[in-house]
């Protein structure tokens, strides 16, 4: 493994207690940098932070909740340093359903998890990454926010919307030394798999070429150059990681 030169850096991985969002966090760790996991899962967040040893910390917070947030990133700037780097990797992926049997309660979870957290966590640490003029920003979308998926549409609109989000914010900061780019992994073996239909499950599997799940590490060698100094150039762009399921 190569080791990408993250040293001072004070990174906030969302969602970082398992899946992606720990796998990225534990290779940050491995880069040199400080990593603060902000979750909602208390007992989770405690075991995470524990296997992650020295230089992880964490903050239990809802990425729904404006406020939680801002208290959050306050705490993690006075107690760890300034965030120069955010991954957000927090969200759910939703119940399986036609639209036109989605319930509507669902698809406002869905979307309010998945978009309109994005939103709030990047509102939060931006301002303090414009003042110092520097930043690293990922954000983790889908494959399914370029192509959809069928039974799956609050989550594949969530998630095209988080991409539309980061190219936006991309451009805006693009006079600044911040970088804001988004992953679109296809399906990787973590949790979330939970969650979803055996149906659904193979019918994904069937779309990806390479005829396998993305590895949870595989993701985190693209976040890691992603979020280093070495990325002093790309933003508002969006990096694949679909085993060559994308079309475009």
């Amino acid at each position: 493994m190569n080791r990408i030169d993250l040293e001072g850096q004070v990174a906030v991985v969302t969602g970082g207690a398992q899946g992606l969002g720990f796998a990225i966090a534990h290779r940050l760790l491995a880069s040199g940098a400080k990593v603060s996991l902000w979750d909602r899962d208390a007992e989770v967040l405690a075991r995470a932070v524990a296997a992650l040893g020295a230089g992880a910390s964490r903050q239990i917070v809802d990425v729904t909740d404006l406020a939680g947030l801002e208290r959050a990133h306050a705490a993690t700037e006075q107690k760890v340093g300034s965030v120069s780097i955010l991954v957000h990797s927090a969200g759910i992926a939703g119940t399986n359903a036609t639209l036109d049997e989605y319930d509507p309660e669902e698809w406002r979870r869905v979307i309010d998890i998945n978009l309109n957290g994005t939103f709030y966590v990047n509102r939060v640490v931006v301002p303090g990454m414009k003042a110092r003029n520097y930043g690293r920003i990922v954000n983790i979308a889908s494959i399914a926010g370029k192509e959809g998926n069928p039974t799956a549409s609050a989550y594949a609109a969530a998630k095209a919307g988080v991409i539309g989000m980061t190219k936006s914010l991309g451009k805006e900061l693009a006079t600044h030394d911040i970088a804001v780019n988004a992953i679109t992994p296809a399906t990787a073996k973590t949790r979330i798999l939970d969650t979803l239909t055996e149906d659904f499950i193979a019918y994904m599997l069937s779309r990806i070429p390479r005829g396998r799940f993305l590895e949870v590490e595989e993701a985190a060698s693209m976040v890691a150059w992603l979020v280093s100094a070495e990325n002093s150039f790309t933003t508002a762009s969006v990096f694949d990681l679909s085993g060559g399921r994308a079309t475009y």
